[in-house]
């Protein structure tokens, strides 16, 4: 594909690697991404040229007198969200139906797949990797899905991964939004593997020269370059120093309760968790919790339908300028004044009522976007 397009693509010695190429953005997606992803992924299901799929993201260009830094995924394009949100735009609902049917897709696909994670891998882009076989983590990766900060949820079955972790883990991942680095990221689950961000290039060198016979071969020689190239020192964790208290305040019925929790507790990680949440949408993280907790006893396709519904509503139950949506992608990277007017403001002013909105059907089974995913790739 031209070196212009918001991925590039090549087949190397057996391996289809995907590179999404919107530096500049942090690789931000787009509904073109989107689109251009699943053609890719679709036509490499059933070529015998690749064996596996590798996805990375690319450089962002230096400033003067430093390096190029590299991110796999910021998420998606939330402004886009924003203005197509105030314009009364469909091709929202477009991004949401065919970024999730694309993460479906990964869960789900035929070959096995390889996330080599750098730098920042937040909400769209967790989506990316997490149903991937192999996900392999760099020394510079930054973990997140922050969602409840943006008036937003923790979407791209987010309710189906986060609700895996051990305890109550996804209900703080979930609510609370804190950057993983990658010791915690490999602890919890949401990572497989390790390696130093520059080895990639050699591994794809390796199979250039000597390409591999067949998947099982080439995942194989992936899995030796991967323990070759591991970090020789792991920072110390961070998050999972405190599963203790997650599990003992997170664990609570209500968000009411888990922050009455949180406040009586004497440490400096309750009160900086209590700083975290204070900038999110109090409505968000108590419709986080519930979707988090449904999610847990649910399949896969059932999670992804459930969450393109409540993104649904996100922009529905109250729309334009009044989506709280709108109003967290406003405060944070339209205006940047950093004030988002949630609506209630106050945790003990959300309702259940409030909460269950988010939740109520808006299509029949045999009209919801996503009605075709099933649990297994077809």
């Amino acid at each position: 594909m031209s070196l212009n397009s918001l991925i590039r693509t090549d087949v190397i010695g057996g391996l289809g690697v995907i590179t999404l190429n919107r530096p500049q953005a942090l690789n931000a997606l787009t509904l073109e991404m989107v689109r251009e992803l699943t053609t890719v992924l679709r036509g490499w299901a059933h070529d015998a040229a690749v064996y596996a799929v590798l996805l990375h993201g690319s450089a962002r260009p230096p400033k003067e007198g430093q390096h190029p830094t590299t991110h796999f995924c910021a998420g998606g394009d939330i402004r886009f969200m924003h203005d197509a949100a105030l314009a009364g735009d469909l091709a929202l609902d477009d991004f949401f139906t065919e970024e999730y049917a694309l993460d479906h897709l990964i869960h789900v696909y035929p070959k096995p797949t390889v996330a080599w994670i750098e730098g920042v891998c937040m909400g769209g882009g967790m989506g990316l990797v997490q149903g991937c076989q192999l996900r392999v983590v760099t020394e510079s990766v930054r973990m997140a899905m922050p969602e409840t900060r943006i008036g937003l949820f923790p979407d791209v079955a987010g309710g189906y991964f986060l609700s895996r972790c051990s305890g109550a883990v996804g209900e703080y991942l979930g609510l609370v939004g804190p950057h993983l680095h990658l010791t915690d990221a490999l602890t919890l689950g949401l990572a497989d593997d390790h390696a130093r961000s520059d080895s990639l290039p050699a591994l794809l060198d390796g199979l250039q020269a000597h390409p591999a016979a067949d998947s099982d071969e080439l995942m194989a020689r992936v899995g030796t370059h991967v323990q070759a190239q591991a970090l020789s020192q792991l920072p110390q964790a961070t998050i999972t120093q405190h599963l203790d208290q997650i599990n003992r305040h997170f664990s609570l019925p209500t968000l009411a309760e888990i922050q009455a929790s949180l406040q009586d507790d004497d440490s400096e990680w309750a009160r900086a968790t209590l700083r975290q949440m204070d900038g999110h949408s109090p409505l968000m993280m108590a419709v986080t919790l519930e979707q988090v907790r449904r999610a847990r006893s649910m399949p896969l396709a059932e999670v992804f339908r459930m969450e393109r519904t409540m993104v649904r509503h996100c922009f529905q139950l109250r729309k334009g300028a009044d989506s709280e949506t709108v109003e967290g992608v406003r405060a944070l990277a339209v205006d940047k004044d950093h004030r988002p007017r949630w609506q209630p403001a106050q945790v003990a002013e959300v309702t259940p009522a409030m909460v269950e909105a988010f939740f109520e059907p808006v299509w029949p089974l045999h009209a919801h976007p996503l009605r075709d995913l099933t649990e297994c790739a077809g």
